[in-house]
């Protein structure tokens, strides 16, 4: 039997209509998007379903209401599947523990519900982050390491997305030096439209209070293994599982080393749960070394999801 992956996706997969069709078919999933609203207080089906790009992409609105959508599509195919293994991209993460039971969907919703907050509310004036393209692993990396010491400011690699694609993050005075580096080794340096520098330890306090709140959370033996951006490796435990998710927030996410390691577990089928495709369009250069024994498909949709 192959074995099969779900891959959650997170912030930047976000599309106007997600999720309407579910919540105005099943019960279920509409009392998903009122429990989401009623934990952020923002009216999340009004901006996700008849809203601007500009309001859909406020970080506090966006995390509650895409893990609602992830968690909807995974509730209409569940029934269908039988994973090996599971992993989420950044906030997609929590939708794989709760696909997984290590987290009840209610918990996982409450959970990035206040992470949307805290990472809202981390923002700074002189703090961003730049997507890198067009350069190998290792100039990203010399190049982030240069800046930081010349200008004696934060700068790491937020996320290894694929081999010519990473996102950076730090102060401004490094992120410009790291972006006119990038430009001489004739890559690109795209300047993303967040107000903070996630994913790096400019955001310590809101990680630590997130961490307090996660300590709270009912944490339960995994169905199937999760396979976690922080270590790009399952836990165990659910203790070891949360003590990862405590230090998610300001760890890089491993994606690149997260599929090959699902590949190397004997994983040939990816299937990615929520809109718009964007992780089923990384499998590709991410497995490029491995052959074409492998597959990756999406549900995005409730077609989709009847479909399958």
């Amino acid at each position: 039997m192959t074995k099969l992956a779900i891959l959650f996706p997170g912030q930047g997969s976000q599309e106007q209509g997600m999720g309407r069709d579910a919540a105005e078919k099943h019960a279920e999933t509409m009392d998903l998007w009122k429990l989401a609203e009623a934990e952020s207080s923002l009216p999340l089906r009004e901006i996700y379903w008849d809203g601007e790009a500009g309001d859909m992409a406020d970080t506090r609105a966006l995390q509650p209401a895409l893990t609602v959508v992830n968690l909807s599509l995974w509730l209409a195919v569940k029934d269908k599947l039988s994973p090996s293994a599971t992993a989420g991209h950044s906030l997609g993460e929590f939708a794989s523990l709760a696909a997984a039971g290590v987290l009840s969907v209610e918990d996982a919703i409450r959970a990035v519900t206040l992470r949307g907050k805290l990472m809202a509310g981390a923002g700074g004036e002189g703090l961003g982050m730049a997507a890198v393209v067009k350069l190998p692993q290792e100039a990203v990396e010399t190049i982030v390491r240069d800046a930081a010491e010349d200008t004696g400011r934060e700068l790491r690699i937020a996320n290894y997305n694929s081999p010519a694609q990473f996102v950076i993050s730090g102060e401004k005075t490094a992120l410009d030096a790291a972006g006119q580096a990038v430009k001489a080794a004739k890559g690109r340096a795209i300047p993303l439209a967040v107000s903070g520098a996630f994913h790096s330890p400019l955001i310590r306090e809101a990680a630590d209070e997130f961490a307090v709140f996660l300590e709270t959370l009912d944490w339960r033996a995994s169905a199937f293994p999760v396979f976690h951006n922080a270590t790009a490796l399952p836990e165990p435990s659910p203790e070891g599982v949360m003590a990862v998710m405590q230090r998610q927030m300001t760890s890089s996410v491993l994606w690149i080393q997260t599929l090959q390691g699902l590949y190397g577990a004997g994983v040939r089928r990816f299937l990615e749960v929520g809109p718009k495709g964007v992780l089923r369009k990384m499998l590709g250069p991410n497995l490029k070394d491995a052959g074409d024994d492998w597959t990756g498909e999406t549900v995005g949709s409730l077609e989709q999801a009847e479909a399958l």
